[in-house]
């Protein structure tokens, strides 16, 4: 998976501690499997992809909560939240929300627009392919993240699966008032756990990454909630500039030698 969703967009944040409530004592099933890939714990990520793959119309909202290590290895933590209305194919609205900044993207099937409220300026460009497609080029050609970029990912021959050094099934949680499976991976220099609704309809409902290349081992926590009858119309995936802002162009990475 990629473990930069949760730190560059948005600052690395959440809002307020997970209500996770533990529904049986953790060291009686988070007993290393014999294998260090579980297939059923890759099979469960697998099930979920393709659920999400069938979802339509929806909105799912984050509240992030990353840390910064100080040079004396003191540990801050910052919170920011994002909100995302998405109608497939090809339409996107996306707010990304913190004390530092502030960025909400449209997208309407034929423009792309980003928006920076607080410095009233935006940038339009020409875009006719599927949401997936959008997030994948913003970040490649412009550097632009949304946040939660990986449930477009999943369920796409482009999650790389095939680089989990090692997979687990941790027994079950509530999240909030969802019981879920809990699994935890190590991949590269990152673990990173995830929360999955039980049921034939799988969601993400909270996702846990450390990263053990940093000795003060960093963590970013991501709350995930999900509304799949959304009351939004059409019309908010069209940017409409309001008064005082103005366009500025959006230049394209330098392409890398």
């Amino acid at each position: 998976m990629k473990f930069k969703l949760l730190a560059a967009a948005l600052i690395s944040a959440s809002l307020a501690a997970p209500l996770v409530h533990a529904q049986t004592d953790p060291s009686a099933t988070a007993k290393p499997v014999e294998n260090a890939v579980d297939p059923a714990s890759i099979q469960a990520l697998k099930d979920m992809g393709t659920h999400l793959q069938t979802l339509r119309r929806f909105h799912v909202s984050t509240g992030l909560t990353g840390e910064v290590v100080l040079a004396d290895g003191q540990k801050l933590q910052h919170t920011a939240t994002a909100d995302l209305d998405v109608l497939r194919p090809n339409k996107l609205r996306a707010r990304m929300f913190s004390t530092r900044s502030e960025r909400v993207v449209f997208f309407n099937g034929e423009k792309a627009t980003i928006f920076l409220p607080a410095q009233k300026y935006y940038s339009t460009v020409d875009f006719s392919g599927t949401v997936d497609a959008l997030v994948g080029k913003l970040e490649e050609r412009y550097g632009i993240e949304i946040p939660l970029s990986d449930l477009f990912l999943w369920g796409t021959p482009a999650a790389p699966l095939d680089k989990i050094d090692s997979a687990m099934n941790a027994g079950q949680d509530f999240i909030g008032k969802d019981l879920c499976n809990h699994f935890a991976f190590r991949q590269g220099n990152f673990d990173w756990q995830i929360w999955i609704t039980t049921g034939s309809k799988p969601l993400p409902r909270k996702l846990v990454i450390t990263n053990r290349a940093d000795e003060a081992r960093p963590q970013s926590v991501s709350l995930i909630d999900w509304n799949l009858n959304p009351g939004f119309k059409d019309d908010i995936f069209t940017f409409v500039p309001p008064k005082g802002t103005r366009a500025v162009e959006l230049r394209a990475l330098e392409a890398k030698k």
